[in-house]
């Protein structure tokens, strides 16, 4: 009788098991954007990237059944039948959903912007709930770490439609709310008071299911220390866009992520006081701390040592470092200028070349962007588990969906091998985030969370931009059409 017991038990999780990666009942609307939507698809003749970092293999065939991944076999000939869709894709290669782990759904408005990159106050952060979504799965970009809100309740609630198959976009992991101290750059942020504090919020928004918390720029080690173990008792992580706290004390108060790299750590910064951003907010450092350093290589065995993660974040610095560089400025993708209102286009293009009256850096941003891709892969070749996000909210010229494809090449520039950057932006994500058993690579039973894409990006990593269609629990995606019904819609709504 108990054996009979556990076997129903047994056959029941596996049911819930095998339910969980097939889609919900999708919407009218949403079906407008789907290609693909039967129980089983074969995926024919197909390059398999699978996201471990392993090599290529050329000509698979990869059978999606019920939502997930059901065989992956030698390539064959085979013929749609009812309930089977068949695509030839010679020529293609399928690589698993990218897990953007700083994928924002909003974008920084700054009013009245002019030709001399003068603004007025304050800052603004829309939210783009209606374009981000469509955007990231058309990039390939299956699940989203939102890594700041500002708007909570949306970013749960977009979550809920999204999941009952309302609305297209991809799985969302919320993050709550910023945790900033008394100051903020952003008049839409909450200000915590004191650690009490801290920990209610923490308390309030984790009762309310958002997934992570990001402690922002002026929060202080106690407000910190607060978050951090009020958060990990729930079974939840932090991570931060530090300043007033230096990457070495927030490793040793267990935090368990680092946004943007090397970029914002204070360590080195010479008029740096405790619980205060210092001026330079992190450059200073960067500047002074090469990659192979003694004081470089101090740090990344602390980070290691504590296990805290290092989001790079490559795109958001990069028109920075080319508007300064001799360059003149960066080339935005054209297919992201067409997703730009006018008001968004305009400003991405102000923003591209450094006006005359703005004068030079004292600092290389060049140097410090190359800097920063060294230590990178220093942290990797120690141990360190790196993970991928653009932060699309830009200096108007990150957008969702081609921010994370433009990771990924900023990856290989970095040093990294194709496949190694792929298994950044993919499996480490996933990692991370505790469901690598579901999603983040190629594998037999995992979620059909999958971007089919024209090339191979194995060898020219450039082709990640050639995404056709994207397959979430198994449902495939046009991307040309989601890309279609947000044409000059982000940067409005």
């Amino acid at each position: 009788m108990r054996a009979r017991g556990w076997a129903v038990v047994f056959a029941f999780c596996w049911l819930a098991g095998s339910l969980a990666a097939q889609a919900p009942q999708l919407s009218k609307l949403v079906k407008q954007y789907v290609r693909v939507d039967t129980p089983r698809v074969v995926l024919t003749h197909v390059r398999v990237i699978d996201g471990t970092g392993g090599a290529a293999v050329e000509d698979r065939n990869v059978v999606i059944q019920d939502g997930r991944i059901a065989a992956i076999e030698k390539g064959a000939d085979a013929v749609s039948s009812a309930g089977t869709t068949v695509m030839d894709l010679r020529g293609y290669s399928v690589i698993p959903g990218i897990v953007g782990m700083h994928d924002h759904l909003f974008y920084i408005a700054q009013p009245d912007l002019k030709a001399d990159w003068s603004s007025e106050d304050p800052l603004l952060l829309p939210q783009m709930t209606f374009s981000a979504p469509r955007l990231y799965l058309a990039g390939g970009v299956t699940t989203i770490r939102t890594t700041g809100s500002v708007e909570p309740y949306a970013d749960l609630n977009l979550k809920r439609n999204i999941d009952s198959g309302e609305s297209p976009g991809p799985h969302m992991e919320v993050t709550g709310p910023y945790l900033e101290g008394a100051t903020s750059l952003f008049l839409q942020m909450p200000h915590l008071k004191n650690a009490e504090d801290a920990r209610q919020t923490v308390e309030f928004w984790a009762d309310r299911g958002v997934t992570s918390f990001k402690a922002y720029m002026n929060i202080t080690r106690d407000e910190l220390k607060a978050a951090i173990e009020t958060a990990h008792k729930r079974g939840l992580k932090v991570t931060g866009h530090l300043c007033s706290v230096s990457y070495p004390e927030a490793a040793e108060l267990a935090i368990d992520d680092l946004e943007h790299g090397f970029f914002v750590n204070t360590q080195l910064d010479p008029d740096k006081k405790p619980d205060m951003c210092s001026e330079s907010q992190g450059l200073f450092t960067l500047e002074h701390m090469t990659a192979g350093s003694t004081e470089a290589k101090q740090l990344i065995d602390l980070l290691v040592k504590h296990q805290v993660a290092i989001t790079s974040t490559l795109p958001v610095f990069e028109g920075d470092a080319s508007s300064f560089g001799s360059g003149g400025g960066l080339k935005i993708n054209p297919k992201a200028l067409d997703a730009m209102s006018p008001e968004a286009r305009r400003d991405a293009l102000i923003t591209q070349r450094r006006p005359a009256s703005v004068p030079e850096s004292k600092m290389d941003k060049a140097a410090l962007f190359r800097n920063d891709m060294e230590l990178e892969k220093e942290f990797v070749d120690a141990g360190g588990l790196l993970l991928g996000g653009p932060d699309p909210t830009g200096a108007g010229d990150v957008l969702p969906g081609f921010g994370d494809q433009r990771e990924i090449e900023l990856l290989v520039q970095a040093g990294f091998s194709p496949v190694e950057a792929i298994k950044i932006a993919t499996l480490n994500g996933a990692i991370y985030l505790g469901r690598d058993k579901a999603i983040g690579s190629i594998a037999v039973g995992k979620n059909a969370d999958l971007v089919v894409i024209k090339g191979n990006p194995a060898k020219q990593i450039s082709d990640v931009e050639n995404v056709e269609v994207v397959f979430k629990d198994g449902v495939g995606y046009d991307a040309a059409k989601l890309l279609e019904s947000v044409r000059g819609r982000y940067g409005e709504y």
